[in-house]
């Protein structure tokens, strides 16, 4: 028994300026909501790394604290000792004032130094907050960094994206439907799928005995023709086979399916060479199971 032949009723696409304007919508929305995730990370970074400046502050005035009250004790009983020997000079015989005045000296002197110690270590801490501050500020200014290339690369990626739509074509396919938007490379094809409006497969089917399957149809490479840019493929949906001759790169080649309803399925062939034709599958996005 020979195989039948399956169509469907034509039908027509929704206006390409609704889609695009939709499209482009979804696209800066999807886009401003990966810049205000990646500013909330940001901005989750700097809240921890403030947090932990404070806590480093903290720590540094606690120690600050203790270590200055205890050298404080120290230089108050330091003096104590001075005054009393300074007294104790003033009633002693010569040799003794000698003797008492030299121990003051010497107590002077160590007063001096623990001041001059305490200095040090005030002078220290200083340095060490201006560093944690510096080292802070370099954090925020990597983090406005961040938040400016996030934005660059928002951009980027939008501006790629409407020059990409806007070089590609609209054709009819091969029953009369018309195609809408049709991909010849891979970076027209990317840009169709961050449209969203119908589902994209990429296709890579070469000759062999059985036919290879592809979501949920079939297909068999029959004849290329590599010099013409033309190949002839069996599509096998719903267990009917439809033979699709002859057919030119770009060229949407269309069929239906029950899963699709009145929407066709679109073979779209960007390359062909001596055993094999690379290219896509393009489903509708909202097939109504009949």
């Amino acid at each position: 028994m020979s195989p039948t032949q399956y169509t469907e009723p034509q039908s027509q696409r929704s206006p390409l300026l609704t889609a695009l304007v939709a499209a482009a919508f979804i696209a800066l929305v999807a886009a401003n909501i990966y810049l205000y995730v990646q500013v909330d990370h940001l901005r989750t970074d700097l809240a921890k790394t403030n947090e932990s400046l404070k806590t480093e502050l903290s720590n540094l005035r606690d120690a600050s604290s203790v270590t200055t009250a205890s050298q404080q004790r120290h230089l108050e009983t330091l003096k104590e000792e001075l005054a009393t020997a300074q007294a104790q000079a003033r009633t002693l015989s010569a040799q003794a004032k000698v003797e008492a005045n030299a121990h003051a000296e010497q107590l002077a002197k160590q007063i001096q130094a623990e001041e001059a110690k305490v200095q040090q270590r005030v002078s220290s801490e200083i340095s060490d907050v201006k560093q944690s501050a510096s080292a802070a500020n370099a954090k925020v200014a990597d983090v406005a960094t961040d938040v400016g290339g996030v934005k660059t690369q928002v951009s980027q990626t939008q501006a790629e994206l409407q020059k990409t739509i806007a070089d590609l074509k609209t054709v009819t396919g091969d029953l009369g439907v018309h195609s809408g938007l049709i991909a010849t490379n891979a970076n027209e094809l990317a840009a169709l799928k961050r449209l969203g409006e119908r589902n994209y497969l990429d296709i890579k089917l070469g000759k062999t005995k059985t036919a290879q399957r592809f979501g949920d149809i079939t297909l068999q490479l029959k004849k290329t023709d590599p010099k013409k840019n033309r190949y002839s493929v069996d599509v096998m949906a719903d267990d009917k086979l439809t033979v699709k001759e002859n057919k030119s790169i770009n060229e949407p080649v269309q069929f239906y399916t029950a899963k699709g309803g009145h929407t066709p399925y679109e073979l779209v062939i960007n390359s062909v060479s001596k055993d094999q034709i690379v290219g896509y599958l393009s489903t509708p996005k909202d097939s109504a199971a009949r």
